[in-house]
């Protein structure tokens, strides 16, 4: 008499010879090929659409949309460029809805909008380009946070780390924009490749870079189960300011000492930076202006405080003036020529210039836009840490 196991396997394998088939079918329609960085950089996108009525590009690197052409196949396609080498942010517009390339695994980390990353290289590796050195790591962590919430963190550690247990490191936190998540320093902005970069041609200090998740608020509406509240209207309103004051609690009171506590960190101000991009700068700002006994180190990408703010929540960085340039061995302010965030950035540096506060500050050409913060982190990461 046949055994019950017997009938198990017999049953396993037929449910296998039955699914087998299934699990091997490849995917329906021809095969998309998108982005295509071509030699002379021009960039070819495709998509497979074979029942839209119309589709177009839209990319960070063209003025306006633009019209593909279909196939046969249903795949729509254009060529454009020669493109400026960087990474950028794309969609496509089918029949008037925004989607990602769903041929391309790199994808832009955002609350609010979902786009596809093209990488165009240089002719010469540019400073973000995965470069034949030696490279650091990326961890993911999980913190105690505020109201009861568990806070995200991306943690690079840079090269060595691991080979070489008894040494410490400074550490740089730093924050990305309004929307963005914990990973978009390090999946956009590259941060770790530019570190590894910086380091191997030695114009950077081995560090230790903190990137948290900057909205606070979301986090606790999704963690206690209510909806994502909608972003603050008004820069420097109550509403915003309250916001940055719960990211900064959260920062000095849980994240640096979780972080002082798993990872082998110099303590002490001196070893501590802080800096963002656009509401992360601005976190950056309030944060640091309200703990320079924490900070010595400020970059503020692409943002700033009014003058009616700093004379109202921080009148000390301008009331004394030598006093704060003693306190911060940097403050670097930086935004594009083009960056809806010009003229309040340049306001905020004619304000320190008035009060003699000591800044380095940097005007580039274009936008609010990840290719300028790339350009920002390599040029501050040099500049941190130093005697």
């Amino acid at each position: 008499m046949m055994s019950k196991s017997f009938f198990r396997f017999q049953w396993v394998w037929l449910l296998l010879a039955l699914s087998g088939p299934i699990l091997a079918q490849p995917p329906r329609g021809p095969l998309v090929v998108s982005p295509q960085v071509n030699p002379d950089k021009t960039v070819t996108f495709r998509y497979l659409a074979p029942s839209a009525g119309e589709v177009k590009l839209s990319a960070q690197f063209e003025k306006a949309p633009v019209a593909m052409t279909r196939d046969a196949q249903g795949i729509w396609s254009v060529t454009v460029g020669p493109v400026k080498p960087d990474i950028y942010p794309y969609s496509f517009q089918v029949d008037g809805v925004t989607v990602m390339d769903p041929a391309n695994v790199a994808f832009f980390p955002n609350e609010r909008f979902k786009a596809s990353l093209v990488d165009v290289p240089g002719d010469t590796p540019l400073i973000h380009a995965m470069r034949d050195v030696p490279h650091g790591a990326v961890h993911y962590e999980y913190y105690p946070s505020i109201e009861g919430t568990t806070g995200s963190l991306v943690v690079y550690t840079p090269p060595g780390y691991d080979q070489f247990p008894s040494r410490k490191y400074p550490v740089f936190y730093l924050i990305s924009g309004t929307t963005d998540t914990e990973e978009t320093f390090f999946k956009v902005g590259k941060t770790n490749l530019i570190l590894d970069n910086l380091i191997a041609e030695g114009r950077a200090r081995h560090m230790i870079i903190v990137m948290p998740y900057g909205n606070m608020a979301a986090r606790v509406a999704e963690q206690k189960g209510g909806s994502k509240p909608a972003d603050p209207t008004v820069r420097d309103g109550a509403d915003a300011v309250k916001r940055a004051k719960d990211f900064e609690t959260d920062l000095v009171t849980n994240v640096i000492p979780y972080i002082e506590k798993s990872y082998r960190t110099v303590p002490g101000r001196e070893n501590r930076a802080i800096g963002g991009f656009s509401r992360g700068g601005g976190q950056t700002l309030r944060t640091a202006f309200g703990n320079l006994d924490k900070f010595a180190w400020v970059c503020s990408y692409s943002s700033y405080l009014s003058p009616q703010e700093m004379d109202r929540s921080f009148p000390q960085i301008g009331g004394n003036p030598d006093q704060t340039n003693r306190q911060l061995k940097l403050l670097w302010v930086s935004v594009g020529s083009d960056d809806f965030l010009y003229k309040g950035t340049v306001e905020f540096m004619d304000y320190l210039k008035d009060k003699k506060v000591q800044f380095k500050s940097r005007i580039t050409d274009g936008g609010h836009t990840w290719m300028n913060v790339k350009k920002y982190v390599a040029e501050t990461a040099p500049l941190l840490f130093q005697p």
